[in-house]
Parts: C-alpha cells; structure tokens; sequence
C-alpha cells in the first residue's frame, strides 16, 4: 500500500501514533519554528502547526508547515473555517498539497472574540464538517465545491479533525464526532484530555457505534507547567476539564512543574490502556523541552 505520510503508515500499520504541537510564533522568525522542532525531533511521526490558535495572529501555518519540510520533519498544517471563505479553504489546501503537506486538520476555529481583534468579522462561511465533505471530494472524485473538475492533480490529503470529549452538551459529542467521519475524517485529535472518567464514557459510546473502527483517534495530553496554567485552563478555557483531583494535585505540590510533568505521565499512562485509542497527541504549550522526557519515560520511544 502506498500510504499519503508517514503518520498514515504508522496508524495503518497498527503502531501507537504520536503528533506534538509547535506553536507558530507571534512574528516572521522561522527559527522560533526550528528551535522548537529541535527540540522535538524524533519524539513524534508528525507535528502540528496551529492557525492562529484562540484567534490570535500569528505566523501562518502553512509557513510553518514549509519551515518544518525544509527540516525534514512530516507537519500537520491546521485549517480553520473562521478566518476563509470556500475559495480561499480551497485554494489553501491546493496549495499546502502543491508543496507536499500531506496532513491536515480542518477545524471551524475559536471565534474571534477570544482574540487579540476582537472587532474581526468571522468568515465562517463553511463549518469543520463541510469542509471535510469539500476535501474528500477534492481528493477522491477530482471536484471543487461548486462542482467544477480539478484539471490537474487531485490533493492527495490525509483527512484530520478534531473532537472535544467534555464539550456541552455531552450527549451530542459522538453524534458530531460521527458526523465529520461520514464527511470523510481518517484521523482525530482530541481536546485535552484530564477527566478520564468522562473520558471513558465518551470512548464507551464511540466503541458502542464501532467508530473507532472507522478513524484513528489521538487523545490530546497537555502538560500543566504551573498552577497559573492549570487555573487558567480549569476556570477559563471553554471545553477544558480538569477534575479537583488533578487540580488539587497542583495547588499541593512543592515542585509544581514536576508535579505537572508526573500528571502528565499518569495520564499518558492511563490513555494508553482505553481500548480505541490510536495514539497521542502532545501540546505541551511553550514547554517543548520536557516532551523528550516524557515520551521516553511513557514508552513511546523510539518512534516506529
């Protein structure tokens, strides 16, 4: 089988995927980019590159997707529907396919009133879900949206999404999750993940529909570096959720980033034993440094 990246071949071949996230930086500098993918080398079968990840500017992610070809390192270029309309969507992944950016993640996006231009007009001209439909189409059946032929050389895409476990209303997250596999989702990475009890009881109802049979899922871990972060993420980030236990676990702690770095481990540890799961993804938010340490000591190293 010929297989469009190397994150493909190792989920297909039934291996344990790990991606990491590089934030792009708030500026032109692409060795922000590089330091970054330095330190993470060798730790993952590919790297995220957000878009403008709570609606903040910052470098694009298609130019951080270049930075890390030039590098050598597989990227997964991120694709939200707030900032683009059908055309501009279209276009960009013509063009991240023209430069050989075999993944990508397509995303509606955080509104932009959590961002640095709130006063921005939101796109939103597509939703994540029929975005997905327009590139399966693009790939598979050589067509645009508006029905007119690709006259040469269909996106050869491997089809990324995201999905949010902990996100109200609960009882409708598998039904969303289904819905982007059935417009053409192969493979998914999810919010991060610290309630494993509402964890498992989203992944009960995933298996219970045989869904992890139809898409890889990546379950996300975050290491908390401080308990500002962990606070931060509890009480103010929406679709977080972090349980007392973990919480409590960081205002006790004597060494708070050691203490973030062990919850992590357990959690990766824990993850890896759900049936379903395909493999990780790590967002270790400007703390790229301890990724090396923490896919060792899990057992997700070497890389396959």
């Amino acid at each position: 089988m010929v297989y469009k990246s190397n994150l493909e071949r190792v989920l297909s071949d039934g291996k344990f995927a790990v991606t990491a996230e590089i934030g792009p930086p708030k500026g032109s500098d692409p060795d922000k980019i590089t330091s970054k993918a330095e330190i993470v080398k060798g730790c993952a079968d590919a790297f995220n590159i957000t878009d403008n990840q709570t609606a903040v500017v910052r470098l694009s992610s298609m130019g951080g997707c270049c930075i890390l070809l030039k590098k050598n390192l597989e990227p997964v270029m991120q694709i939200t529907c707030r900032d683009r309309n059908r055309i501009a969507l279209q276009s960009d992944v013509l063009g991240a396919a023209s430069i050989g950016i075999k993944n990508m993640l397509f995303l509606t996006g955080d509104h932009q009133s959590f961002g640095n231009h709130p006063d921005a007009k939101g796109v939103y001209d597509l939703d994540s879900i029929q975005l997905i439909q327009i590139v399966k189409n693009m790939r598979d059946n050589g067509i645009f949206q508006s029905g007119d032929e690709i006259l040469s050389s269909n996106p050869d895409v491997f089809i990324g999404a995201a999905a949010n476990p902990f996100a109200d209303p609960f009882e409708l997250r598998v039904d969303r999750l289904e819905k982007k596999i059935d417009a053409g989702a192969e493979f998914i990475q999810t919010q991060s993940v610290f309630n494993l009890d509402k964890f498992n009881v989203w992944m009960d109802e995933v298996r219970s529909r045989g869904l992890d049979k139809k898409v890889y899922i990546l379950a996300g871990i975050t290491p908390l570096k401080s308990l500002r972060m962990t606070e931060r993420m509890k009480f103010h980030v929406p679709g977080v959720d972090i349980p007392e236990e973990i919480y409590n676990r960081m205002k006790k702690a004597e060494d708070v980033k050691e203490e973030g770095y062990r919850v992590a481990l357990d959690l990766i540890n824990e993850v890896k034993k759900i049936k379903g799961i395909h493999g990780m993804h790590i967002t270790a938010l400007f703390w790229e440094d301890i990724v090396p340490s923490l896919m060792k000591e899990s057992g997700l190293l070497p890389r396959p």
